[in-house]
């Protein structure tokens, strides 16, 4: 792994913890390091738990990139966060996601994709904020908030941009449950360490069968929305207004 993601294995477990030393950004290589953890999650057939460190899980996508970036980067940057999204929803090997802080899109995406969700107590705030930005809500990220959100909170995550402290991202339907930052990481664990005990070819076969929607949905949406075009006809509309 880079010094932006390590990968850790014990028995049947494998630890995928983010540092880039700041918030956690969804930068290509931030996406590409954590495509590489999940590619060895895959080999060595483990249950995974996703955290970060420090005070954010992810503060989402890279603005820097969608503000100033080439359109080959943007491109690249959506169409790995659209995959890596789309990989944990469909991941063979339950997924466990310790949620350390703030989460931001693309982080909340992530969230929403996996299998079971902690959130660590603080004054964190989790959601979609994307409007509140001026950025269009990707097709991706909706069907996968769609699919776990309640119905009055999908649409107020994703029309409004509204952040949600823990206890009402457990409502919204971000979260599972919530517990004291100081056990986050030991009961990631030991949900894993229970995870592991389930027949592991029913749980994949299974969750394809109840995500197959979804997954056939987010599927389409990232090779349709996700283009060079689309992100060259975003740098275009970006210098037309500079």
């Amino acid at each position: 792994m880079t010094n932006l993601v390590t990968y850790t294995r014990s028995g049947p477990i494998s630890r995928i913890v983010m540092d880039d030393g700041k918030v956690n950004v969804m930068s290509i290589d931030m996406l590409e390091a954590l495509h590489a953890a999940f590619d060895e999650a895959e080999r060595d057939k483990t249950v995974v738990v996703l955290t970060g460190r420090g005070k954010t899980f992810s503060a989402g996508f890279d603005l820097k990139v969608l503000a100033s970036g080439s359109a080959h980067e943007i491109y690249t940057m959506l169409k790995a966060g659209g995959e890596l999204a789309l990989r944990v929803l469909s991941f063979p090997t339950p997924v466990v996601v310790a949620c350390n802080g703030h989460a931001y899109p693309m982080g909340a995406f992530l969230i929403l994709a996996a299998d079971l969700r902690l959130a660590a107590q603080g004054p964190h705030k989790i959601g979609l904020n994307e409007v509140a930005i001026g950025i269009t809500v990707p097709q991706f990220g909706i069907e996968v908030a769609r699919q776990r959100l309640t119905p009055a909170y999908f649409s107020r995550t994703v029309m409004t941009g509204e952040m949600f402290a823990p206890p009402e991202a457990v409502t919204a339907g971000f979260f599972d449950r919530i517990v004291p930052a100081t056990e986050l990481d030991a009961t990631a664990d030991q949900a894993a360490e229970a995870l592991s005990r389930i027949n592991l070819s029913a749980h994949a076969a299974t969750k394809l069968r109840a995500r197959g929607p979804t997954i056939q949905a987010m599927r389409a949406a990232i090779d349709t929305d996700i283009t060079l075009e689309y992100a060259e006809e975003r740098v275009a509309s970006r210098t037309a207004h500079t």
